[in-house]
């Protein structure tokens, strides 16, 4: 017999605000989190936007010392798991810490301390690498940062598939937890990867958007959509075993009750054309919640604003929801925070719990004219209100990999 899981806590730290009410407030609102990039010259770049966290203190969720022994996508997951175990009300002293672990994962982990290091092994030589270059280069250093911090001494995983990483890691969390493996997991993604490299990267793969005006940079399902905006940030949350969540008192947020995943095994950077894979997820998903497409209300969409992923993922919408599709709400959060790559499905996921539990759909900004093939409900204009009892988040990452989870009202 499976164990039922619930959403206790929840914490973000995003380019519109820097905490989980911030970050919502600012959704609703329509807010924009673009602007020219700040962290390094881009007068040789095409791209010239991205989406940067903004005013974070990494002091202000740990000690300087250990501060200054990460790296930005690992002080970023830190932050915002602090956020999320206050919001729980997990009392470390009142529990076994082996029964709570950790699935937060990183699509690259820190290109920042590759790039420093590489520029002083080329001009000063080997002997001038920074002792600790591997320790916070590497992407499972914010699930490690995570533990060390909290004294979480549980199961404690990273999933790497790029830009399905927060989704699988929170996927991952569900089935420790329904298997007994883990009373608690703090689970989510966390990515900073606006460096030169990582934009010159995604630009020569021609993935990104080259719009100069914010307003219009990244517009999910839009007819005039030239590629997506780099985001970076963490979305972490806390999930219990019903139980467990009881036992102590806890406030559940919601529920989550189905995950699906597969891959296209089609192409290293496109979605498989027809949608299949995506699709089956989402099926998956739905199977496991043991709920029928009429049950979904809304959906958060991958929607990156690429040619390709909207178009793809609206046909694999329609495919797993059939008729149903054209009368759900759809959005795109990366409308207004850009792509958070491996943290985007850990945002996202938090998108669906808000939603669920203000009744309440946020626009996808930047959409004006739907393009060719993209004729559902995108929440176009304003956010509504809506009643949503089950929401899909879908994740679609480079090397084919889908992940969907769905999220549902607690009752």
């Amino acid at each position: 017999m499976s164990r039922r899981v619930v959403v206790t806590g929840m914490g973000a730290i995003t380019p519109i605000g820097n905490d989980v009410e911030t970050f919502w407030k600012g959704l609703k609102e329509k807010k924009l989190g673009f602007g020219p990039i700040s962290y390094f010259d881009t007068a040789d770049y095409k791209v010239k936007l991205a989406a940067e966290v903004k005013n974070f203190d990494p002091k202000q969720y740990m000690d300087p010392k250990a501060a200054r022994r990460m790296e930005a996508f690992s002080q970023f997951a830190v932050a915002a798991s602090k956020e999320a175990l206050e919001n729980a009300g997990i009392d470390m002293e009142k529990e076994d810490p082996y029964r709570i672990g950790v699935a937060v994962g990183s699509g690259i982990g820190s290109l920042q301390a590759m790039e420093r290091d590489h520029k002083k092994l080329l001009e000063k030589g080997p002997s001038r690498v920074n002792p600790l270059l591997v320790p916070m280069m590497i992407s499972n250093m914010a699930a490690g940062n995570v533990a060390i911090q909290f004294g979480l001494k549980g199961k404690c995983i990273n999933v790497v598939t790029a830009c399905a990483t927060g989704t699988h890691s929170i996927g991952e969390a569900f089935r420790s937890i329904q298997y007994g493996e883990a009373d608690v997991m703090v689970a989510g993604g966390t990515e900073s990867s606006i460096t030169p490299l990582g934009v010159a990267g995604f630009t020569a793969l021609t993935a990104l958007s080259t719009s100069q005006d914010p307003a219009h940079a990244s517009r999910p399902f839009d007819e005039n959509r030239d590629g997506f905006v780099m985001g970076e940030g963490a979305g972490i949350v806390v999930l219990e075993s019903l139980e467990h969540a009881q036992a102590r008192g806890a406030k559940i947020l919601a529920e989550v009750v189905g995950y699906g995943a597969t891959c296209d095994a089609y192409h290293i950077t496109s979605p498989a054309e027809d949608g299949s894979g995506a699709a089956r997820a989402m099926t998956e998903a739905m199977k496991d919640a043991g709920i029928q497409p009429e049950d979904i209300d809304y959906v958060n969409a991958h929607g990156t604003s690429t040619h390709h992923n909207d178009l793809f993922e609206t046909k694999a919408i329609k495919l797993a929801l059939g008729d149903h599709a054209y009368k759900t709400k759809i959005n795109s959060t990366k409308s207004m925070i850009g792509h958070l790559l491996g943290a985007a499905g850990g945002v996202e996921f938090i998108v669906c719990v808000k939603s669920i539990q203000d009744g309440f759909v946020h626009a996808t900004a930047g959409l004006e004219v739907p393009g060719e093939g993209c004729d559902l409900d995108y929440t176009m204009g304003e956010g509504v209100s809506a009643d949503v009892r089950y929401a899909i988040s879908n994740s679609l990452g480079f090397g084919g990999h889908n992940g969907s989870l769905i999220v549902k009202r607690f009752e």
